[in-house]
């Protein structure tokens, strides 16, 4: 079913000089030092309690809506659009011909940086593109400057997976239009035999054999700083979806990546400050005076300022010549006695996998930050019903050996900094070189099972590879002891509540 745009006037894939004449215009706009486009958005993060999927579309019980009230929202958003100047954005997600999903964006003129951003992560249309002719495989319809009253904040994503159309009302964050596409293409690998996954993808010459890792984490727990640092030469080959399919086989998803920026250090993150501050970088809430100086670590707005840049800033691993994953990496930004990481057995792998533990990020708003959560798959985008999730996951690690890891990105021993301690991004970047090199001395851990390092190169804190020895020097095993006791009983329930999930994921953690 293909959307008949009907609006005031159309701009049919402008050129990126032209969405940037228009983002320019726009009143929360600025140029900032570097000369890029810098704009405040009202919104400062994605609506997940906005975000609804017709509930004929889906297997899902939760955060769904009738068909006749999504088409309601639809005869009031296509009557908006009627009397609005539009610019449509054409591109694919993904790549790779025999894979990849033609996209369209359906954008008010009035917020065209998130035209702007879109096209940058879209991989183009090629010589032979007609408009009238493209056939989008995916849409989203986005009218920041219509109100939806009576949902939270006066605000709605209706995500229709029949369809595959997504319709944005009330919202100026890109995220919105960046996922709206990616929802519903999580729905569309599954269907194809796959699983999507909110990872990172880098490739790491290991004794001269290019060996993929993927990284697993919700926004905000350092998927896109893991991605970028580099082990040995590595090269991202994908900042935030791929598709992993049967036999290990990798499909990337975008052009562009779309960064957060507050604390960007160029010392610690250079390819991703580099990128940032190029002139045809867009910046979403990032703090910037009158004079048009930029402040990556002002948070007096949001945390969760944002970019977008093309993925050729960084000089990126070819997406259609990614290897077969061998290692995957399950992020975790904890406060407690998650070590600075643990190797997983079996089906093991899938159930940390689908406990999706972190503490949530200004990226998730006000609702998540600060808070400990459970995201099974750290994939909050996945439309289905979340067993569906673990239940392919088993069955892609038992079709094909990866090597699964959670890496804690966050704190050990609690959020008092006096007597805490930082996995700082040295020692994750040190972790995942030991992991792929083979070079970590292992023992179990007597508490959850799991694997956890008794030495490697470039960590020379055992208290941060092993947290008992952090709470045991401290006079806090009393404590340590109760988090396993609640922990192991939370995950079991946890597991235990997702209807259909093989019972081998819920009992490899008992």
């Amino acid at each position: 079913m293909v959307y008949e745009v009907s609006a005031a006037s159309v701009e049919w894939n402008p050129t990126t000089e032209r969405i940037r004449v228009l983002a320019e215009k726009m009143p929360n706009s600025q140029v900032t030092e570097f000369g890029n486009v810098v704009v405040k958005a009202k919104v400062d993060s994605r609506s997940t309690r906005s975000t609804f999927v017709v509930d004929d579309s889906t297997n899902a019980a939760k955060q769904t809506i009738t068909r006749e009230e999504y088409d309601r929202i639809a005869a009031e958003q296509d009557a908006y659009i009627a009397g609005t100047d539009v610019v449509v954005v054409d591109g694919y997600i993904g790549s790779n011909p025999e894979f990849r999903t033609r996209a369209r964006l359906i954008m008010e003129a009035a917020n065209a940086n998130v035209a702007g951003m879109q096209k940058q992560l879209y991989y183009p249309v090629g010589d032979d593109y007609d408009a009238a002719g493209w056939q989008p495989d995916t849409t989203v319809i986005y009218t920041p400057n219509l109100p939806a009253p009576g949902y939270p904040d006066d605000r709605v994503i209706a995500v229709d997976l029949n369809a595959n159309i997504t319709r944005v009302l009330n919202s100026d964050y890109f995220g919105e239009s960046k996922k709206g596409g990616l929802r519903m293409w999580n729905n569309i690998v599954y269907n194809r035999g796959g699983l999507s996954l909110h990872a990172g993808c880098k490739v790491i010459p290991v004794n001269g054999k290019p060996t993929a890792v993927l990284i697993v984490g919700l926004s905000g727990t350092g998927k896109t700083t893991t991605t970028f640092t580099t082990q040995l030469g590595s090269k991202p080959a994908q900042d935030d979806f791929i598709a992993l399919m049967p036999g290990g086989q990798v499909y990337t998803t975008e052009n562009g990546c779309f960064a957060k920026t507050f604390g960007l250090d160029p010392d610690l993150e250079p390819a991703i400050y580099n990128a940032t501050t190029k002139p045809d970088a867009y910046l979403e809430n990032v703090s910037v005076d009158a004079d048009g100086k930029v402040d990556f670590f002002d948070t007096s707005y949001t945390k969760n300022g944002r970019t977008t840049w093309p993925f050729s800033y960084v000089d990126p691993w070819p997406g259609n010549e990614v290897p077969p994953a061998e290692f995957l990496l399950i992020l975790n930004k904890n406060e407690n006695i998650v070590p600075a990481v643990a190797r997983l057995d079996g089906a093991q792998a899938a159930a940390y996998f689908m406990l999706g533990e972190t503490t949530g990020t200004s990226a998730g708003g006000k609702d998540e930050e600060g808070k400990f959560l459970r995201v099974p798959g750290t994939n909050p985008f996945f439309p289905r019903d979340m067993a569906d999730m673990g239940n392919r996951m088993l069955e892609l690690l038992e079709g094909h050996e990866l090597k699964v890891y959670v890496l804690n990105t966050g704190r050990i021993g609690g959020t008092d900094k006096a007597e805490s301690k930082k996995v700082t991004i040295p020692y994750s970047s040190a972790i995942v070189q030991a992991i792929v090199t083979g070079t970590i001395d292992w023992v179990t851990d007597p508490d959850f099972g799991y694997g956890v390092a008794s030495s490697l190169p470039g960590v020379d804190d055992a208290e941060i590879l092993q947290p008992r020895k952090l709470y045991e020097r401290q006079g806090r095993l009393a404590e340590y002891d109760g988090m396993v006791a609640r922990l192991k009983r939370e995950r079991a329930e946890y597991l235990g509540s997702f209807a259909g999930l093989d019972d081998a994921i819920t009992k490899s953690i008992s």
